[in-house]
């Protein structure tokens, strides 16, 4: 029997907006690995076994999710939104990288609708001129790193998709990203904050970056800082695509 992985991203929430890709591919499935709340999403079903695990354990969980799929499983590893925005995909591959007897499996990544570009959907195009995308919790990389991209990235005026902004173990990081932002002059800028977006529980504040405050964020919030040529046109928000 021939295994194989995907790895799939289930998008932001709302199931209308997990790809038909990977719906097909989640019907197949003999197993799901992922953290224990996207595994949660996948309904159980005769002949599919589910793997949930914690969060902090990716490597772990990608080597476990390879072994599955040599023994003959056809394993698909979840994650929200898109597996290759700050998700499983990339460490499947650093597993792979030290595993040579797995260099032959079958092997897709599924892409899926990231936070940032449902979020943005939702608003109007707040992403419709150049961005980027940083990941605002160290627990994979240096605080210094986080700083330095944030201050490039204002100075560059791009507008800034920040991903898990505010968590019970990182309480007082937000409030320091946001001085941070108005030290670099971005004060005036539009800030969007898009809480649990396409699920009940979905918030959407706009806020100029000097009115904002950290407790307008958690770890389901998806923020944006747009760029300085963004504007409103009624309830939506859309950055120009010429910029002079």
């Amino acid at each position: 029997m021939i295994g194989s992985l995907a790895i799939a991203g289930l998008g932001p929430g709302d199931p209308a907006l997990t790809t038909p890709e990977v719906s097909a591919a989640l019907a197949e499935a003999t197993d799901i690995v992922g953290y224990a709340p996207y595994v949660a999403r996948v309904a159980p079903r005769a002949g599919l076994t589910l793997h949930p695990s914690d969060n902090r354990v990716e490597i772990e969980r990608a080597r476990d999710a390879l072994r599955l799929a040599s023994e003959g499983r056809r394993v698909i590893v979840v994650s929200s939104g898109d597996p290759g925005v700050f998700a499983m995909a990339s460490a499947v591959f650093e597993a792979l990288e030290t595993a040579p007897q797995w260099h032959e499996l079958e092997i897709r990544v599924l892409p899926g609708i990231t936070a940032m570009l449902a979020a943005a959907a939702r608003i109007g195009a707040p992403l419709g001129h150049d961005f980027c995308a940083i990941n605002l919790s160290d627990n994979l990389k240096p605080w210094p790193l986080i700083e330095k991209r944030l201050r490039l990235a204002a100075e560059a005026d791009f507008a800034i998709a920040m991903y898990n902004p505010r968590s019970a173990s990182r309480p007082d990081g937000f409030a320091h990203v946001l001085e941070l932002l108005r030290d670099a002059g971005c004060g005036a800028r539009l800030m969007i904050f898009a809480r649990a977006v396409s699920t009940p529980d979905e918030r959407i504040d706009t806020v100029a970056l000097r009115d904002a405050s950290a407790d307008m964020a958690d770890m389901r919030t998806l923020v944006i800082l747009c760029n300085s040529a963004t504007r409103r046109v009624g309830r939506w928000v859309y950055a120009p695509r010429q910029v002079r």
